[in-house]
């Protein structure tokens, strides 16, 4: 491709490094690619997540692929609404990084070993909603700003802990700094956590198949597309109290031959009474290609435990 592929992208570390990746491996090819960072609203407000909504993180970009200042942007999937933007398309999905969340706390603390009273710090509600319901006796602190930043808070002694994404830590170089991996039992991740989506226009074919052809991974796109369809069907926004997890595994069919499913767990939360979390929990298995529909099923048991009341408006 002889022309100029512009990729946009927020101007944060962590942006700019998944970006990165990104670019690097459009260069392989043979194309000329040029980073944009591109400022949001939602980088220039000081306003809980939950108040802005994460979908101020894409609209800019967005807006900016529409008006043909760039030709692809780079997104953190989690943040990316359910709803198609009409007239793009997502090209790609990455192989995804480590799901999980991460917890970093002074002394090399694992969560079980924080005392009761601990300040701990999150921007999620999601995150708030699981510790909580982990009954620990935590103080959950909501806090905002870049991975360092919120790092900056446990080192200078502000809080005793944060949790953070896994995959961001990863991708910054800053994975020495996790006390602990928590794991999914203890705390679901948001739908399509450590993954990426690569968007372009539906018109820019050339583009596309580029994209589609040297970035986008198969079982990536499955676990996510179950765990972002029962987001959808639960009708919760980006940021609201739900967490899934989509993984691919081996499993027999009746002939006892060794096929590959989909398993999908997820939870939806929210505080209840006097601070207390409510939360709902499920799991279920279908295969491999029948990935949107799973996360569907499994929304609608979510909503037959009661979900429908926890998992907050839609974004």
């Amino acid at each position: 491709m002889s022309r100029v592929i512009r990729i946009g992208t927020r101007g944060s570390r962590l942006a700019l490094a998944q970006t990165g990746t990104v670019a690097d491996a459009i260069r392989a090819t043979g194309a000329e690619v040029e980073v944009v960072p591109i400022s949001t609203p939602g980088d220039r407000s000081d306003k809980p997540i939950p108040q802005i909504g994460v979908g101020v993180f894409t609209s800019s970009l967005r807006e900016a692929l529409h008006r043909r200042e760039i030709d692809v942007v780079v997104h953190s999937l989690k943040d990316l609404p359910t709803t198609p933007e009409a007239g793009l398309v997502v090209a790609a999905i990455p192989l995804r990084a480590d799901p999980r969340d991460a917890l970093i706390a002074r002394d090399g603390l694992t969560l079980g070993e924080l005392p009761p009273g601990a300040r701990v710090g999150t921007g999620s509600l999601r995150r708030t909603a699981q510790l909580r319901a982990l009954g620990l006796g935590l103080e959950i602190v909501p806090i905002r700003g870049n991975i360092d930043t919120r790092m900056r808070k446990v080192t200078d002694g502000e809080l005793d802990a944060v949790v953070l994404a896994r995959a961001g830590l990863d991708r910054i170089g800053q994975a020495g700094a996790i006390t602990e991996t928590l794991d999914p039992i203890q705390m679901l991740p948001a739908p399509a956590q450590g993954a990426l989506a690569v968007e372009c226009r539906t018109a820019d074919v050339d583009v596309e198949h580029l994209l589609a052809s040297t970035l986008d991974d198969e079982g990536t796109r499955a676990a996510v597309t179950a765990e972002r369809a029962m987001l959808a069907a639960l009708e919760a926004g980006c940021s609201s109290p739900v967490g899934a997890l989509a993984e691919i595994v081996e499993d027999l069919d009746s002939e006892g031959a060794v096929v590959e499913r989909i398993s999908l767990r997820g939870t939806a939360a929210a505080e209840g009474e006097n601070g207390a979390v409510d939360m709902v929990r499920a799991i279920a298995l279908a295969d491999r290609g029948e990935a949107e529909q799973l996360g569907r099923t499994l929304a609608a048991e979510l909503l037959d435990l009661g979900a429908g009341a926890l998992s907050g408006p839609a974004q």
